[in-house]
């Protein structure tokens, strides 16, 4: 049987609880069984604030936001750790093991890409990027560094009842398996562009939150939540739930790429996600 040391031990276990698990494909340098990775999070707020959690073990070294209420919120429960407003000035840190990226969904690419390339090990929130150019780079990247562990946030995926599930299937308690319905009643969608420019929040540095995106001016419908809503930032209800509902059958069925995908919804915007939309894949 392999041994695994306390420090191997712990780091799995401990993050496999909450979501967060970072298994490096390599060996992991180890000064001491007890040392603990020097983690930096880029999006400390909602869904940023689980995965900081979920970290919370390690030494968190550096978190970064745009938004300082959050920024100074993470900032009070780890004040040991440097806040950052800017993801760049993060990642130019030395001391780095690892980076967790949890912030909107048109600015993952951007510092998944770089922690790479500075050789860290990185956990992505979901979706992994933005448009599927972004996928390809950042596959492209992580397979030019087979030392460093990356993993997409998928929650559910860990969850027993997802495994329970799957075991069944694939075991053929229902026997074989045609066709699969999945539904899901959000609507991250039928949003309209603003018209009113508000003063932007003292809190919120908006040039940082855009990103790679167009520039406009703030509205309070983008940050924090209804991005989701707008093509620029986010993708809707697919985009958003899609990965957790489909990820089971496509888990159960071990399917790969499908030869077909049919859409059908309201008259497309070319601004903001469809309220509703019933999307047809086909599999070999």
């Amino acid at each position: 049987m392999s041994q695994i040391s306390r420090r191997r031990f712990l780091q799995t276990s401990s993050a496999a609880a909450a979501g967060l698990m970072f298994l490096p494909r390599g060996v992991v340098a180890e000064q001491s069984p007890l040392a603990k990775l020097n983690i930096g999070v880029i999006g400390v707020g909602n869904r940023g604030e689980a995965n900081l959690l979920g970290v919370a073990s390690e030494n968190i070294v550096a978190i970064c936001d745009v938004d300082l209420n959050f920024l100074d919120k993470a900032g009070s429960r780890f004040p040991k750790a440097v806040k950052y407003r800017d993801y760049r000035k993060l990642l130019e840190r030395s001391d780095l093991d690892a980076v967790v990226v949890s912030t909107p969904d048109h600015t993952h690419a951007g510092p998944a890409l770089q922690a790479l390339k500075s050789g860290h090990h990185v956990y992505c929130e979901k979706p992994l990027t933005h448009t599927v150019a972004e996928a390809r780079s950042l596959t492209q990247e992580a397979l030019a560094h087979p030392e460093l562990a990356t993993q997409m946030g998928t929650q559910i995926h860990a969850t027993p009842n997802y495994r329970r599930v799957v075991e069944a299937i694939q075991s053929g308690v229902i026997g074989p398996v045609r066709y699969v319905h999945v539904f899901c009643d959000k609507n991250w969608g039928g949003a309209k562009l603003p018209v009113d420019t508000p003063a932007v929040p003292k809190n919120l540095d908006f040039d940082l939150w855009l990103g790679p995106a167009e520039r406009r001016p703030y509205h309070p419908t983008y940050h924090p939540a209804n991005w989701r809503r707008f093509w620029d930032f986010g993708g809707g209800t697919l985009a958003d739930m899609a990965c957790h509902y489909m990820d089971l059958p496509f888990w159960a069925l071990d399917l790969s790429y499908p030869t077909s995908v049919r859409a059908k919804g309201p008259d497309v915007d070319d601004h903001s996600a469809p309220l509703w939309c019933v999307v047809e894949w086909e599999f070999p």
